[in-house]
């Protein structure tokens, strides 16, 4: 890690009174518990902080310990903003629109990620902590302590397990390095139970007999494309507002998808009523093309999984526009041009 910014973050959070964490707007396990460790780790040093995201926490993040914290309140009294898991505005839309960007910008402000291909990069910042090798933002928070040598505490450590376990999905996908493997060992001899917390996210994700009917459901709507490399779903409206709340449609769809045979790539979207859309894109490990995919549309991640937000003059023409733009960086990978 950068030896000059672990220093510079070090000096810009010793010399603050009250944080400002910051989520994007498309809260997840990572975003969360990466903001409840800063705020553990800000406490222990005798820092104010307030935890704000836009939006509310769903319930299936409601297993991570201090999801309750997190306000949709925003404050105009703080001397540093942090940005978690976020470094691009496209993801601070409410946040712009409400016109909070303009006050955030008098104080200095720091972005921790993990996501490296972005548009509209968070330019303002005094200091971006941006490491697209890392598992998760928890992993960076989690180095970043380590590295200066501050004191930590048993939520701490439990929420950068949560985050880690959430972006690597259960130490499951590519994200899963040796380094990450040490990381969740050392963890668990300081004795965090991860027992215990997938205990709870069970409980908190099981799945309403409603959710396994509408299930079957999205099943049937989702679009099979390019002699089925290409899975599409989309949701409107109505969809978000009868099921968002109960469980994500998104962890819920792309596993089911992208075990389909020959399936390569599943594109999620969501589409609101006030034009806007919001888009998943996960892929299968043979066509890593999900954050190439996501920054043509002003998005960004990695590159098995990424996601956008973007406002498309006509929907039709946009679904038409992704999906060629997909079909095309496969054809890429095939003739071995990216």
């Amino acid at each position: 890690m950068n030896k000059d910014n672990v220093a510079k973050f070090k000096d810009l959070i010793s010399s603050s009174k009250k944080v400002l964490i910051v989520q994007a707007e498309n809260p997840d396990a990572d975003s969360l518990a990466s903001s409840i460790a800063l705020e553990q780790l800000l406490t222990i040093l005798n820092i104010e902080t307030h935890l704000y995201c836009a939006v509310n926490m769903p319930s299936y993040l409601k297993y991570v310990s201090g999801w309750d914290r997190v306000s949709s309140d925003f404050i105009i009294d703080f001397d540093l903003t942090i940005f978690v898991d976020v470094s691009t505005t496209t993801l601070l839309k409410k946040i712009s629109d409400l016109n909070f960007l303009p006050k955030i910008k008098l104080k200095p402000s720091i972005v921790i990620d993990h996501h490296t291909i972005v548009n509209n990069n968070i330019d303002f910042a005094e200091l971006s902590i941006v490491l697209g090798e890392k598992s998760s933002t928890g992993q960076v928070i989690y180095e970043l302590v380590k590295e200066i040598g501050w004191q930590t505490n048993e939520l701490f450590l439990e929420s950068v397990l949560i985050s880690i376990l959430g972006d690597t999905q259960g130490l499951s996908n590519q994200l899963t390095t040796p380094e990450v493997y040490r990381i969740v060992a050392d963890i668990i001899e300081s004795g965090v139970d991860r027992f215990s917390v997938e205990q709870r996210r069970k409980e908190h994700g099981s799945m309403p007999v409603v959710i396994f009917k509408y299930k079957a459901e999205l099943i049937t709507r989702t679009l099979l494309i390019n002699k089925d490399t290409i899975g599409l779903l989309i949701l409107n409206q109505d969809d978000i507002n009868n099921y968002s709340q109960l469980y994500n449609q998104v962890p819920l769809m792309h596993s089911e998808i992208l075990q389909i045979s020959n399936m390569r790539v599943s594109l999620i979207i969501k589409s609101y009523s006030d034009g806007h859309i919001t888009g998943s894109i996960r892929s299968n490990n043979n066509s890593p093309i999900a954050a190439l995919l996501a920054n043509k549309f002003d998005g960004g991640g990695h590159k098995n999984a990424s996601g956008f937000n973007t406002i498309p003059t006509n929907f039709d023409d946009f679904i038409t526009d992704l999906v060629l733009k997909t079909t095309e960086l496969l054809d890429n990978i095939d003739n071995e041009t990216i």
